[in-house]
């Protein structure tokens, strides 16, 4: 007989979620229509993923492939709201059950939100990495830096070679 799944691996099974390979599709709930994914998303060597969000902002989090790298994460820092933060240089860390790893500054900037939710659910870095888990929101000092990012396919050529 087999055992019964747990109610956390149910979740994430229960969840579309987005690889590297379907770069329209960002994680979303069974049963909810599917959100796209602009094609103004960039990526970084380091494994985060860049959105302009909306007001000279950009939504920061990691990449599919990169939460798939940690395994389950248990912990998030992030940095404080009003936080310089410069491209290429750590911002917060991301504690999974196998190790830390460092959270990168995708851009130059300030720090104008961070994600709440990853307090008490730093599980949605998992289950949804492009929706719920998203980490910040910087104000970039200079929004051409995103255009000086990966695409999805430079991108996609980077993780094929691991």
């Amino acid at each position: 007989m087999r055992p019964a799944l747990s109610a956390k691996y149910a979740r994430r099974t229960r969840r579309a979620i987005f690889t590297r390979w379907e770069h329209t599709a960002l994680a979303t709930q069974e049963g909810r229509d599917q959100v796209t994914a602009p094609e103004r998303i960039r990526y970084t060597s380091e494994h985060e993923w860049v959105l302009p969000s909306g007001e000279g902002t950009v939504r920061v989090g990691i990449t599919d492939y990169a939460q798939r790298q940690l395994g389950d994460v248990v912990f998030v820092q992030l940095p404080d709201e009003g936080s310089k933060v410069s491209a290429g240089e750590s911002m917060g860390e991301v504690e999974s059950t196998k190790s830390v790893s460092e959270l990168y500054a995708p851009v130059e900037g300030e720090v104008v939100k961070g994600n709440e939710r990853l307090g008490d659910e730093p599980d949605l870095v998992n289950t949804d990495p492009f929706g719920d888990g998203w980490m910040v929101e910087i104000r970039p000092a200079d929004p051409a830096a995103l255009d000086r990012l990966l695409d999805e396919n430079a991108y996609r050529q980077l993780t094929d070679q691991d």
